[in-house]
């Protein structure tokens, strides 16, 4: 693990705040095995993320330098972490042996010079009085480590190689990936990756890794199979003409491949700006999501449950969601006026179909502000029964107000997310009959004097 003298300073991810609803359990300080020598200059927190595709077992680790430490000794304290880290979490991660081919253990090192020589100070990974001082890190790597490439061999088929990262490396890596499904994606790439390193004795940087992971060929394929899906079930008529061209170009490695990552990217931070947005205006009115006579406890894992469906979205995914949202000050000014509907998929999640709502200018309207907002569960309800897809778990119901103030616009969203219970497709069919029969009568009823 090389070091140098190289400084970075602290840097935050908003993906890591995104990770934050997907926690098991509550963030636990530990203590490491075989790091005797510096025991009191050292902290260690194990997180547990319990995400869509699998479990993250994220191990950080702060170690405290003195200023007068050589290179040699801080390569050979790295190695000690690693080793601790690697006993540590064999011994004490608890794994069903269903989750076994689920679950990644990543280590993140973060080696900084002693700021305070009052080593009884109590620290923190995330030290929120470090912000008074820059906090002083070492830029390191463990890409050309031989002692990961060593654990990789070592490791038993049962449990996944410890995958390392130095500080920087791992937050460079948040601030490209956005999002905590393309993380878990690329956990898996480089695992791949490294494991195929050892066996060619191939070793690449960290930046060429990533950049390998979001120029793969294959990088659509999720969104391109449930596309398919779609089609199948009727939901489209068409392959999706954004996700052709994207994928075309990804895999011909086109000049365009470029443009269309950037966009990829904007339209991500653009949906997480969003969902700040929406999910604060909930979390302001509990009743909105938490069930009646529900603890305090079980209120927080509702809102917690509303925070994942929203944040689960691929890179692709936003970016489609985003691009419906700004088509709107592009519609004819009749639409706009009216108010309209527009159904959109998930393409992270074959069960998640999202309902668009942009309000009319007319508030009173059929599309009207005040006529859809109170209605919301109701529509997401009514959507479910109608939908033939028996992979349905969910509908995301978005009323959405555009506001235009001098050259300003901005949107004012709302928000319901409608669990769907478990049916199989002949069931949905039957009881989308049932519901046209029910809507027959009613209008033969009234056109009977």
């Amino acid at each position: 693990m090389p070091s140098d003298s190289t400084m970075v300073m602290s840097d935050g991810s908003y993906l890591m705040n995104e990770m934050a609803c997907y926690l098991r359990a509550d963030i636990l300080k530990i203590i490491l095995p075989d790091m005797p020598v510096i025991e009191s200059n050292y902290q260690a927190q194990y997180s547990q993320y319990q995400l869509p595709l699998g479990d993250l077992n994220l191990v950080e680790l702060v170690i405290y330098l003195p200023n007068d430490m050589l290179p040699a000794d801080i390569e050979a304290l790295g190695r000690t972490a690693f080793n601790a880290v690697n006993i540590w979490r064999k011994t004490h991660i608890s794994r069903s042996m269903d989750s076994q081919l689920r679950s990644i253990d990543v280590l993140v090192l973060d080696i900084q010079r002693q700021i305070d020589t009052d080593t009884d100070t109590e620290h923190d990974v995330h030290n929120k009085s470090c912000k008074k001082n820059p906090v002083q890190r070492l830029a390191h790597s463990f890409t050309d480590s031989d002692l990961v490439q060593g654990s990789i061999v070592d490791t038993s088929a049962s449990i996944q190689p410890l995958q390392a990262f130095g500080w920087h490396d791992w937050h460079i890596h948040l601030n490209r990936l956005q999002i905590p499904c393309e993380l878990w994606r690329f956990l898996y790439y480089r695992l791949g990756h490294s494991q195929q390193g050892n066996k060619d004795h191939i070793t690449n940087s960290e930046n060429d890794i990533i950049t390998g992971f979001l120029n793969v060929a294959d990088f659509f394929a999720p969104a391109i199979t449930i596309d398919n899906v779609l089609i199948k079930y009727g939901l489209q008529n068409e392959p999706n003409s954004a996700l052709i061209a994207m994928s075309l170009a990804q895999k011909t490695n086109s000049p365009t491949k470029k443009m269309y990552q950037q966009h990829m990217a904007q339209a991500a931070a653009l949906w997480s700006q969003l969902n700040m947005q929406m999910l604060e205006t909930v979390y302001k009115n509990p009743a909105t999501f938490k069930q009646k006579e529900s603890s305090e406890k079980s209120s927080e894992a509702d809102f917690s449950h509303w925070q994942q469906q929203i944040l689960d979205e691929s890179l692709f995914s936003r970016h489609e969601l985003i691009r419906t949202l700004y088509k709107h000050p592009k519609q004819a000014q009749q639409l706009q006026q009216q108010g309209y509907v527009v159904h959109q998929h998930s393409y992270e999640c074959l069960g998640r179909h999202y309902v668009l709502i942009f309000y009319g200018q007319d508030a009173e309207g059929k599309h009207g502000k005040s006529a859809i907002r109170p209605n919301l569960a109701k529509i997401a309800l009514d959507v479910a029964i109608r939908l033939p897809m028996a992979e349905l778990h969910h509908v995301i119901v978005l009323g959405i107000d555009f506001i235009i103030e001098a050259e300003d616009a901005f949107m004012d969203l709302d928000l319901w997310i409608q669990p769907v219970n478990p049916m199989t497709q002949r069931e949905r069919q039957l009881t989308k009959k049932v519901q046209q029969l029910q809507q027959n009568n009613q209008s033969n009823a009234r056109a009977c004097p």
